[in-house]
């Protein structure tokens, strides 16, 4: 198993490469230009994996400036959950408030669910609803590598926002303690952005998860 992030655009925003027996998934493709788009292509090419899935864990502009031009290269459509198809479609307006162009991201495939599985190699990714970020954030749980892509859910040492569009933070923080930290304190956290962490130092640093953070967002 290999696991790829490449960090993209000005809200540097992370995208993994996950890769099981030359099989692999893409999370979140964050390339905006046409040289991060190039770096996960050539990749991808240079290592000889087969794309199997495409998966977003969730719908807002930093995440998804790639989807177009990657679900053209591989012939596959972005899987997303349901709650969050909205951001797709509206798209053009999400990047309009930042000054940013941006197309509307083709249709989506097959919706994404709570425990649903996404098979790769002799890979599986347990699909886990946390929102409150944004209404159908996502994470990807690994249970046999002990890692979970909990995309803007957990950071190090933060959280996701929750002043943007149907965000909660009382929603979030249960996302956290009932979907993340059950996972356990050695599950790497792979996280939208920032560096990697684990679970078990965001429960003992984190200041909110420890109650000490400003929950005034």
């Amino acid at each position: 198993m290999t696991l790829k992030s490449f960090t993209f655009n000005p809200f540097s925003t992370n995208c993994y490469i996950v890769e099981s027996d030359g099989e692999a998934v893409i999370v979140d493709p964050s390339c905006m230009t046409k040289q991060e788009i190039s770096a996960v292509v050539d990749y991808i090419s240079q290592n000889g994996f087969e794309i199997r899935h495409l998966l977003l864990t969730h719908g807002h502009i930093d995440h998804i400036f790639g989807c177009n031009a990657l679900s053209e290269a591989y012939q596959l459509e972005w899987r997303i959950h349901v709650d969050d198809a909205p951001l797709l479609e509206n798209a053009p307006l999400q990047a309009e408030m930042f000054g940013i162009p941006l197309d509307t991201p083709n249709s989506p495939g097959a919706a994404l669910a709570d425990g649903d599985q996404i098979s790769f190699g002799r890979m599986k990714l347990d699909v886990l609803h946390t929102p409150g970020h944004s209404p159908g954030s996502v994470s990807f749980s690994n249970q046999k590598e002990n890692y979970v892509i909990a995309g803007d859910v957990l950071f190090r040492g933060s959280i996701g926002r929750t002043d943007l569009w149907k965000g909660s933070l009382p929603v979030l923080m249960q996302s956290i303690f009932q979907k993340i930290v059950p996972l356990g304190d050695d599950v790497s956290v792979y996280s939208g952005h920032g560096p990697e962490t684990t679970v078990g130092i965001e429960v003992e640093t984190n200041p909110f998860l420890t109650g000490s953070g400003d929950f005034g967002l």
